[in-house]
């Protein structure tokens, strides 16, 4: 079977308060979530109609069983999702302080399981045969999960289509210096590379969004989207093709989880093979709605409320 989609790298529990704009030391109860950011990639796009995979790793205990059991009811294949022994599956809590206040506190010591993919253990045809392959930058801030990503990614060699989620985490590196080298390499394969200013910043040295959209153009990228934050999103592609889209109207509860419901939608608009302008259209709107709720996996859209976002100019 080749799937529509296959990503690679975070997978985690997210805990998140259900008091907004209370400091995490005076939250009092927590909701339990699906979290990682390919990994709700995946979910975002299986929610949209794909079929979608993702390759991470777990701790071998419960928060690491709930994972496999929440994959299967959002419809996202597992079978390639394995158990560290010794590792603790990871836990991300946040702070939710809307509009735009949203930190983020991550459990992932003495080592993230989803850092031990190996190269070896890689189903590489099924990589290879996907619609659409996504890897992300977290994936290359440590071993053995860079060669892994640096090895698939030199498998699929640019067939299909290949995206790479530049995903800075400053936490996860020692300083971007030390993250470039394995960026640039990563963008040698890769056919459509996101990121926000910051991201786009530490892939290329560049932040003027049409400069850094060049940038990872002539890094060897087909396509390269550029999320500016309030200003909207800039998509450019080698065939001089551009959109320039503004944000969706919303009243955002947590900002957390907009990006990969944006970057399942812009996979999903990628496969069925929409021009740029509609792709940023559509995934704009499907990151507008999850930041209008609380939750990230859970909240990704259907097909029927982008269009309904879309109809009604904003996010009611």
């Amino acid at each position: 079977m080749a799937y529509d989609l296959i990503t690679m790298g975070r997978i985690g529990v997210d805990l998140y308060p259900l008091q907004t704009g209370v400091p995490l030391a005076q939250v009092s109860s927590f909701g339990k979530f699906l979290g990682g950011s390919a990994t709700n990639v995946a979910v975002a796009a299986a929610r949209l109609g794909r079929s979608t995979a993702v390759i991470t790793r777990t701790g071998d205990d419960a928060f690491g069983a709930y994972l496999h059991e929440a994959l299967r009811d959002f419809g996202v294949d597992d079978r390639w999702v394995t158990p560290v022994p010794g590792l603790n599956t990871p836990v991300t809590f946040c702070e939710v302080f809307p509009p735009d206040d949203f930190p983020l506190y991550f459990y992932r010591q003495p080592k993230a399981p989803d850092l031990e993919i190996d190269a070896h253990e890689l189903d590489l045809d099924a990589v290879r045969n996907a619609g659409i392959f996504w890897v992300t930058g977290t994936g290359l801030s440590e071993e053995p999960s860079r060669t892994a990503t640096l090895a698939a990614l030199a498998h699929r060699a640019k067939s299909g289509t290949t995206v790479f989620d530049l995903d800075w985490r400053p936490m996860f590196w020692a300083d971007p210096d030390v993250a470039r080298p394995f960026y640039t390499e990563a963008l040698k394969h890769t056919t459509v590379a996101v990121g926000n200013l910051d991201e786009v910043e530490v892939a290329t040295g560049v932040r003027e969004p049409q400069a850094a959209a060049q940038a990872l153009l002539d890094a060897g990228v087909e396509v390269a989207v550029v999320k500016q934050g309030p200003k909207g999103v800039l998509a450019v592609n080698r065939d001089g093709d551009r959109a320039e889209v503004p944000p969706l109207p919303v009243e955002v509860l947590n900002g957390l989880g907009a990006g990969d419901a944006f970057g399942g939608s812009l996979c999903h608009g990628l496969l069925a093979g929409w021009d740029l302008e509609k792709i940023m259209r559509h995934a704009n709107a499907a990151g507008a709605i999850v930041a209008s709720r609380l939750e990230c996996s859970s909240a990704m859209p259907t097909v029927e409320e982008i269009a309904a976002a879309l109809a009604a100019g904003a996010v009611r």
